[in-house]
Order: C-alpha cells, then sequence, then structure tokens
C-alpha cells in the first residue's frame, strides 16, 4: 500500500543522488533495491522498514514491514526530505556557478546533484572521526563493522536492515570494545566523549539548529576529537549551512587542483580565495568540486 509522496524540485537529479548511496558495497545503513532505496528508522523503540521508490517528479514511500500511524509517517517523510535536501532553492546557487570559470561546466554536467546528508548530528560526527586520515574505503570497513556491532537490526525477508548505534549505547563502550574493529586508540576515545557529549545533553541537534553558523560550530569543537573539519562536515551534512565547507578537505584540494592544472596542491591561501567566489554557497561549491574527482584525469 502506498503511505506517502513527496514531491521532487524540478531540478532534482535523482541518477546523480542516488548513485552517491551506491559508493560502497560496505554500506549497511541503507539497502539499494533496484531503483528504490530501503532505510530502517528506530522511532519510540519501533522498527520502521521504509521504501523510497523515485518515479515522475515524486518519492512514493511505502512501509513493508511495519505501518507507522500519521506522526511517525510525518517524522520519517521529515527525514527524507533533509536525507536527499529536497527543500533547498539551488537557484542562486546556479546562478553564481553558471558565471564562474571553475565551476560552470561541473553544474552544467551534474546539474540536479544535491547534498545528500545525514539528518542524524551523532552520526554525522561520529562518521566524519571515523573518516580522519584514512582513505574512504577502510572508513567505510570501520564504519560496517561498527553498525554491525553495536546498531539496531532488523531481520525481514531474510535480509538484515540495521540503524546507526546510539549515543545511549556507544557511551558504554571502551577501547577494548573497538580496537578490535581496528579504530585507532585516539579514534576510539573520540567517539566515546561524543557519545557523552550527547547523553550529558551538551550538544543535541535541536539546542545547535537554532545557532547561527560559527556559534553552532564553536559548540561543536567543545568535543575533544572533533576540530575545524570535523565540525564543518556535520554543519554541512547535517544541518546545510550553505556556507559550512571544510576548508582542510583533501578532497577540495585535489580537486581545484586537477581543475586548475596544477603541478601542486593548492595552498590554504588559495583555497580561501577560490572560495571567495562562492561566499555563502560554499558548501554546494564543496560538493560539486567533490563531484569533479570521479572525472577523468
Amino acid at each position: 500500500m502506498i503511505n506517502a509522496v513527496i514531491p521532487l524540485p524540478e531540478d532534482y537529479n535523482v541518477a546523480f543522488n542516488f548513485q552517491f548511496l551506491r559508493r560502497s558495497p560496505k554500506e549497511l545503513l541503507h539497502v539499494i533495491e533496484g531503483d528504490a532505496v530501503l532505510k530502517l528508522f528506530i522511532i519510540n523503540n519501533a522498527k520502521y522498514l521504509v521504501k523510497i521508490i523515485p518515479g515522475n517528479g515524486v518519492f512514493t514511500i511505502t512501509f513493508p514491514a511495519l505501518q507507522p500511524d500519521e506522526a511517525t509517517q510525518a517524522s520519517i517523510s521529515s527525514y527524507i526530505k533533509e536525507w536527499f535536501d529536497l527543500t533547498s532553492d539551488l537557484g542562486p546557487f546556479y546562478k553564481i556557478a553558471s558565471r564562474d570559470k571553475l565551476l560552470a561546466p561541473l553544474v552544467k554536467r551534474f546539474y540536479g546533484y544535491r547534498i545528500v546528508g545525514q539528518p542524524d548530528l551523532f552520526e554525522s560526527l561520529v562518521w566524519a572521526v571515523i573518516g580522519q586520515q584514512i582513505n574512504l574505503q577502510f572508513a567505510y570497513t570501520l564504519k560496517q563493522r561498527f553498525v554491525a556491532a553495536y546498531g539496531t537490526i532488523l531481520q525481514w525477508n531474510d535480509r538484515s536492515y540495521y540503524a546507526f548505534p546510539v549515543p545511549e549505547v556507544v557511551v558504554t563502550l571502551r577501547d577494548e570494545d573497538l580496537l578490535p574493529l581496528q579504530f585507532s586508540r585516539q579514534k576510539s576515545k573520540y567517539v566515546q566523549l561524543i557519545a557523552q557529549a550527547f547523553v550529558d545533553g551538551r550538544i543535541s541537534k535541536l539546542k545547535l539548529s537554532s545557532l547561527p553558523f560559527e556559534e553552532a560550530k564553536e559548540q561543536l569543537i567543545k568535543i575533544k576529537g572533533v576540530g575545524n573539519w570535523t565540525a564543518n562536515y556535520a554543519l554541512m551534512k547535517t544541518f546545510r549551512y550553505p556556507d559550512a565547507f571544510p576548508l582542510e578537505d583533501a578532497g577540495i584540494h585535489n580537486a581545484i587542483k586537477n581543475l586548475k592544472k596544477m603541478n601542486r596542491k593548492p595552498t590554504l591561501d588559495e583555497v580561501k580565495h577560490v572560495f571567495k567566489k562562492y561566499k555563502g554557497w560554499e558548501a554546494y561549491a564543496t560538493l560539486y568540486l567533490w563531484k569533479s574527482l570521479e572525472l577523468p584525469q
């Protein structure tokens, strides 16, 4: 039975955004099934399996396992809108980018690509810490082990579906729990400290959502292990502050180097100079620069 329909923006490209979801076969937090994506939601301790089917300018949302009430459906629909960035008006960004030598070819080629986000702030921060100073595929390996060991699981139709570990579980973990997963001792400690900040109530999505960008970043950086890169990444992926971008990100530096045909990586000052043109839209400029790394060099 069809339960909900979410309209897509006219400039939304399903193929580009779903391609992002296919980045790693080790991803456990969603399952691609044909053209659809399935994801497990835990709401008030109940497990809801959600199937998102794109087509005819909408997402059709069905619930294969357990039928939610109207309030729960609304909560899930809100998450999906955040997850797929369905409410952002990218018109002003495309106008700026179309006049820029660096971005114009990218927005023309990948028009309709949006920030596939992480509406769960805890997940976003932990994922950013997991990915620090290692390659993406090993980061996915660590995430896979972490989710399989400590996440919530639903078995349905001979398949396993997972939800990200919650702070209340992670705060009970110790190094001896995470080191066997190949977490470094430093990552293990940082993940525990992030969980503690959520359990203590020092950090929450609700608290940060009312703050200006710089104040929200300042609150995140107070957590040991959350530096400028991690804070910017989370604010970009969870809240979509358009002026959030991880300045120190190696992918941004490589993209600029490739597109400008430089024989060295740009300095931080050179990166700042590039991003001056995108003032207020740095997060989306970052998105398209990252996307350029898929192009043949």
